[in-house]
């Protein structure tokens, strides 16, 4: 069943925690939209799933090549990580050619949303907001499209 979840993440650890375990769930062929301000923490929720999928790294912020892939070093799907944030209309996504790599791939796009409905309908959104009041790292992050599971939670 696929539900929408918020969760509290007191930092940066906890939020490559949380990309760690929900890499858990992914397969290939699945795109997950990463959604939030400059600085929220989407390059380090990808870093989580990278070491979550076990892919060659090290995962870094994809804006000035756009689209990097991680190969998997344990017979796994591939990343995909790409910044959509400097792409100024649809035909430039689809430039890209992610449609190529779907299939072996986990493709996670920074600043993709309303950028990929051509490409699948099965679109996972993670949402990064800050904390308004917490401590400057705090952030509060909407899963949408994920299954629902108690142990997904971003603290160890």
């Amino acid at each position: 069943m696929n539900t929408d979840a918020t969760i509290e993440v007191a930092d940066a650890d906890q939020m490559r925690t949380l990309g760690r375990r929900l890499a858990e769930q992914f397969r290939a062929g699945d795109v997950v939209v990463l959604t939030g301000p400059l600085g929220a923490g989407k390059t380090t929720f990808a870093q989580g799933v990278g070491a979550g999928l076990h892919v060659r790294g090290p995962v870094t912020s994809p804006t000035f090549v756009i689209a990097r892939v991680h190969p998997s070093l344990v017979g796994g799907p591939d990343l995909v990580h790409v910044d959509a944030y400097r792409l100024g209309s649809l035909a430039e996504v689809d430039d890209l050619d992610l449609d190529a790599s779907l299939a072996g791939s986990v493709t996670l796009v920074e600043w993709g949303e309303g950028m990929l409905d051509a490409l699948t309908d099965q679109i996972r959104q993670v949402v990064i907001g800050r904390d308004e009041g917490g401590p400057p790292d705090a952030r509060r992050v909407r899963l949408v499209g994920f299954t629902a599971r108690s142990d997904v939670a971003a603290s160890d």
